[in-house]
């Protein structure tokens, strides 16, 4: 185990880098949780352009919301991509991260999640912690935490805000095929979470990270 990590940890140096500036002192290496980022999306209300595409801060959102799922201790980190996905992998600096390709992207969320889950099938991952590329006021802090709550297989967190839950969420490996049949659309996981409520744990997050999403134009204003 301490070689597997080791290997993750020198491959994802320089995308682990650029999270750690948003935490200094970054997470313990947790090498049985990986994290899951869905960056698929096509951007239709912003022109056709890829969200993972965007930047912040001089960085593309796909490397930044990588580099916190490194940050925040994770042993491996998956990027589904989908709209513009040879432009990603020729411009986004992902290393060591494993990309996973999602023809069916315009389908919605649900598929990408769907597609991610598949993935980690076979890996020796017990949960998957799950971000969207298009939260980028959601960091390493909030990641780290939700981590943390971390116990085993049948482990179901969600970050929550003010009490309401939202991103990022881990499903302990128990959940997975549960919420690939539940994940249709854009629903993403929602349903199964509703249907599970009694066994999720909430981690308040709302004094270290802010839930918005980049869906519009009017939405870019928060990435200038």
């Amino acid at each position: 185990m301490t070689d597997e990590r080791d290997q993750y940890e020198e491959r994802g140096r320089r995308t682990e880098h650029e999270g750690r500036r948003e935490r200094p002192g970054a997470a313990a290496r947790r090498p049985e949780v990986a994290g899951l980022l869905l960056a698929a999306g096509g951007g239709r209300r912003l022109g056709g352009r890829p969200k993972a595409l965007l930047e912040h801060r001089g960085r593309l959102l796909v490397e930044r919301a990588a580099g916190a799922l490194w940050a925040a201790g994770c042993g491996t980190v998956h990027v589904v991509l989908g709209a513009g996905a040879e432009e990603v992998r020729g411009r986004a600096r992902l290393d060591g991260c494993v990309l996973v390709g999602n023809p069916g992207w315009a389908d919605g969320m649900g598929s990408s999640l769907r597609a991610g889950l598949a993935s980690l099938a076979g890996t020796g991952a017990r949960a998957a912690l799950v971000s969207l590329v298009d939260q980028p006021g959601i960091g390493a802090d909030a990641l780290s935490r939700v981590c943390a709550a971390y116990t085993g297989a049948s482990s179901l967190v969600s970050a929550a805000y003010a009490g309401e839950r939202g991103h990022p969420v881990l499903f302990g490996s128990d959940h997975w095929a549960g919420i690939a049949a539940s994940a249709t659309g854009d629903r993403g996981a929602r349903a199964y979470l509703r249907e599970h409520a009694g066994a999720l744990t909430l981690v308040e997050c709302a004094d270290v990270a802010e839930p918005y999403d980049i869906d519009t134009e009017a939405d870019l204003e928060r990435l200038e």
